[in-house]
């Protein structure tokens, strides 16, 4: 008895993995950073981030939103950034939106760039038609190091450092 009910556990886990797979690939990837909130390091993600409270490092992410009194500090590389905070860095994206409440020191390369009345931004615009790649394709381009053996080198060293 006891080997047929952990049978029938086991297709009912079987049987219903689809479904949060399904669920899971169909709901959109949003993240947030809350305001009481402080993260130092690096943020990957392909979906939507809001951020209301500090960052301190890189943020990449499709759709970055950088909230009223927010503060970031660090590169951001996005395809479409709104900034309504404090942010110090260097800014690579295709859509910028500088709202009037927001603070920008730092240099911005874009596709288009909007900025909003009484906003403040110090630094260099540069306009670039490709500003940012997606992912694959950025890998794509980068040849692979390759030791002298011939497998690549998975240290992270380059080859200035180590010939």
């Amino acid at each position: 008895m006891l080997g047929k009910s952990k049978g029938d556990g086991a297709n009912y886990d079987r049987g219903s993995l689809p479904v949060q797979q399904m669920t899971r690939s169909a709901a959109p990837e949003v993240s947030s950073i809350s305001s009481g909130l402080s993260i130092v390091g690096k943020i990957v993600g392909h979906g939507s981030l809001t951020i209301f409270g500090q960052v301190e490092g890189e943020v990449r992410a499709s759709t970055v939103v950088i909230a009223e009194g927010a503060q970031m500090e660090g590169d951001v590389v996005a395809e479409e950034l709104t900034i309504g905070g404090h942010v110090k860095g260097t800014i690579h994206a295709n859509r910028v939106k500088l709202n009037n409440t927001s603070v920008v020191e730092g240099d911005i390369f874009h596709r288009t760039l909007a900025i909003e009345e009484n906003a403040r931004f110090e630094g260099m615009s540069r306009r670039q038609e490709n500003t940012i790649d997606t992912p694959s394709r950025d890998q794509a381009k980068r040849p692979q190091p390759q030791a002298a053996d011939g497998n690549p080198k998975g240290n992270g060293s380059s080859d200035a450092v180590n010939p």
